[in-house]
Formats: C-alpha cells, sequence, structure tokens
C-alpha cells in the first residue's frame, strides 16, 4: 500500500466540524421524535401522534448522507497524512472497539426494551443478555447482537478499509489537472458553477429510480445496497472536494442558488408530507416529489457547506468541547432515549411533559456520560475518543473520520 502523500497539507476546518456537530444534534433530535412519531420504532409513547412527522421526514433525506461528506472529506486528509496502511489501522483502531462494544453492551438495553414492549421476552436483563450476546441471531424476531443506530459506524469502518488501496488512485483522480480545471472554472464562471449542484444530482438520482426500489433501507450491511450507493457517493465527493479550493469557492458562489431551491424543495415538500394521502394518488404530484426529495437532499447540503464557510469558521472553548463529545453522545443517546422513554411510558404523563422530560434526560445523560468516560482511559477507545485526554485536546489537522 502507498505510503503518505509527501505533498499533503492540513489545515483545521472549524465549519465542517460544525457541520458534523450539527447533524449528529439533528440525528439525536430525530431520535426522540421517533418515540412520539406513529412509524414503528424500539418504544413508542401512549401518545404517539404524527404532528412532527412532516418536518421528520424533512430532515430525512440529508443528515447521514451530510455525515458522511464531511467524513470522506477527513478521509482524503487523515489519508494523505498517514498513507493507506496506517490508514486502515488507524481506522480499526479507531472505530472497530467502538462498534463491538456499541453492540454488546450500549445497544443491548435497546433491544431488551424493545422485546419486553412486543411481549416477545420475560422481565430479566441477565436472562435476555445471555440470549443476545451468545446465541448469534438469538430466538427473537430482532437478529441480535444488533448495531441499531450504530450503523453509521460500521458503515464508515467498511467503506474505509475498501477504500484504503485505492487511495493511490483515488489522489491521482482528485488532483489530476482536469479535476483542478473544473474547480477553477466552476470557481470563476457562474453557469460552471451550476455544475456542482447538477452533477452530483445525477448519480443520486439514478440510484433513486433503480436500486432503491429493490433494496429499501435495512442497515442490514450485506443487502442494503441502495444506501451504500447513495452512502459511498457523498464520501467520495467529499474526497474529491476535500483540497480543491476552487470546488469550496464554487460552493460558495453558487450558495444563493441552491438556497432558493432548497427553500423552494422544503415548502413544497412540506405540503406534500402534509397532505400524503391525496399526493399517492396522483402520480405526477408523487413523482415530483420523488424527484424534489433527492434535489433538496443535495442542495441543503450545499447550502448548509456554503453557510457554515460564512458563519462557522470560528473556534472556542464550546466547538473544542462539542467537536470531542458529539461522537459519544451520538453513541449513548439511542440507548438513554428508548430506555427512558419505556420508563416514561407507564407514568400516564401528557405527551408535552413526556417530551420535555426525555428531551432533558436524553440532552443530560449524554452529558454526564460524556463527562464520566472521558475521565475513565479503559473506556475512552470503546466510546470513539483518543486513548488520552491529552491526545485528544492536542490541535488535529482535519475533521475526524467519525
Amino acid at each position: 500500500m502507498s505510503g503518505a502523500n509527501p505533498n499533503a497539507q492540513f489545515t483545521r476546518r472549524y465549519d465542517l466540524d460544525w457541520l458534523r456537530i450539527i447533524a449528529f444534534g439533528l440525528l439525536i433530535f430525530y431520535h426522540i421524535g421517533m418515540f412520539f412519531n406513529t412509524e414503528g420504532w424500539h418504544a413508542k409513547s401512549l401518545g404517539a401522534n404524527d404532528a412532527m412527522e412532516p418536518l421528520m421526514w424533512l430532515s430525512s433525506p440529508w443528515r447521514l448522507p451530510l455525515l458522511f461528506l464531511v467524513s470522506g472529506v477527513a478521509i482524503r486528509f487523515l489519508s494523505d497524512k498517514l498513507g493507506s496502511a496506517r490508514f486502515a489501522a488507524d481506522r480499526s483502531w479507531r472505530l472497530f472497539p467502538v462498534i463491538l462494544f456499541g453492540m454488546y453492551v450500549v445497544v443491548a438495553p435497546q433491544t431488551y426494551v424493545e422485546l419486553r414492549s412486543a411481549g416477545e421476552i420475560a422481565p430479566g436483563l441477565v436472562n435476555f443478555y445471555r440470549g443476545y450476546a451468545f446465541e448469534w441471531d438469538g430466538p427473537w424476531s430482532i437478529h441480535t447482537p444488533t448495531w441499531n443506530h450504530l450503523w453509521y459506524v460500521v458503515y464508515l469502518f467498511v467503506y474505509s478499509l475498501l477504500l484504503a488501496p485505492l487511495f493511490p488512485l483515488l489522489r491521482r483522480l482528485a488532483d489530476s489537472s482536469a479535476m483542478l480545471a473544473a474547480g477553477r472554472l466552476t470557481a470563476s464562471n457562474g453557469f460552471a458553477a451550476s455544475l456542482v449542484i447538477l452533477v452530483p444530482l445525477i448519480p443520486l438520482l439514478v440510484i433513486r429510480f433503480t436500486l432503491a426500489p429493490d433494496f429499501p433501507t435495512t442497515h442490514d450491511l450485506l443487502n442494503d445496497w441502495a444506501n451504500h450507493a447513495r452512502s459511498l457517493t457523498m464520501v467520495l465527493l467529499g474526497y474529491v472536494l476535500a483540497k480543491n479550493d476552487g470546488f469550496w469557492r464554487a460552493i460558495d458562489r453558487i450558495l444563493p442558488v441552491a438556497g432558493v431551491i432548497t427553500v423552494t424543495a422544503a415548502i413544497f415538500l412540506f405540503w406534500t408530507y402534509s397532505n400524503w394521502e391525496p399526493a399517492v394518488e396522483n402520480q405526477a404530484w408523487l413523482w415530483t416529489a420523488r424527484i424534489s426529495r433527492i434535489v433538496f437532499s443535495w442542495t441543503i447540503i450545499l447550502s448548509l457547506v456554503g453557510l457554515a464557510r460564512i458563519y462557522l469558521t470560528g473556534d472556542g472553548p464550546v466547538r473544542r468541547y462539542l467537536t470531542e463529545a458529539i461522537f459519544p453522545y451520538y453513541i449513548l443517546h439511542q440507548t438513554i432515549t428508548v430506555v427512558a422513554g419505556y420508563a416514561l411510558s407507564d407514568l400516564g404523563l401528557g405527551v408535552w411533559t413526556e417530551f420535555v422530560l426525555l428531551v432533558v434526560i436524553t440532552a443530560g445523560g449524554c452529558a454526564v456520560g460524556f463527562e464520566i468516560i472521558r475521565r475513565i482511559p479503559f473506556l475512552r477507545p470503546v466510546m470513539g475518543l483518543k486513548l488520552t485526554e491529552k491526545q485528544s485536546t492536542k490541535a488535529r489537522p482535519a475533521p475526524q473520520t467519525h
């Protein structure tokens, strides 16, 4: 495998740090919302309703793609610094322990609650855990052990190992004279800048109307082909964008157009989701919504990246804290939400009281959990932190890949 790129240049992208924090933060609130909406989930409120669903659906197309895009940028910087072999070793050391600990410790209580809610198991966490941990695909309706919300970490780990041998080729393509010329052209010409919107939409639309109908999202690593295609596309886009200053300046140039498209598509999709039954009956309306959703998913990412480049470029203690804390928050949050929601559902509280309490418990539990984890050396690596606090507070050249 190739060594490190001797011409690698590293600068901390605070705007991408903030976007990563925002995307994970929205994901945490989205999962709190899942406890209250009408879709199937690990635990449900007795007051579940569809009031929040249109807004939740609007956040679904872009949160994880944005994270994969940012991860692609980080992969470029880190792989240039380490080279293919060391990059693969680093990702194995940083991500695989998180996956194992997450599946066997963090996620297990979610599965217990889900199976208790379904009436598939009797009370007793110890008896449940014997089957969960030691019987592959145990005797329940849920495959155990499972990674649940940690699928993003699993997929990123797999993509990192698959791409590692290809870095010399990918680097040559990303840094080719043709790609650099395309970046300069899109940065200097308004019409050419529109290609930053149009070109990535082509694979995203092809995936939506070829793979997606046959492979709905399951988070099953071996059968989730449409999701893999979308996620890997975003990783590769991030990799190509990472060091091409022309493309970043093109995003700045195209921001007003991307913003108008995003707002227009969001209004149309919100109206569609709020009137879903008549929309399903009207094929023209439905197909327009399907296409609009893909367009919206990409233009809102461009808009957020462009806005972050203007307004979220500063450093400070809040960014430094959240940059380190947000990944452990992400690992912990869904278990806290599911277990706390399950406990609250038996108290007969009003839905708004239940909602406020669940937000406070989830946020507070993540904050307390992080403060405990960061102080216990053996917990740090299995929760996505560097082995010592000194390492994690040292200035880093590029956004984290997880």
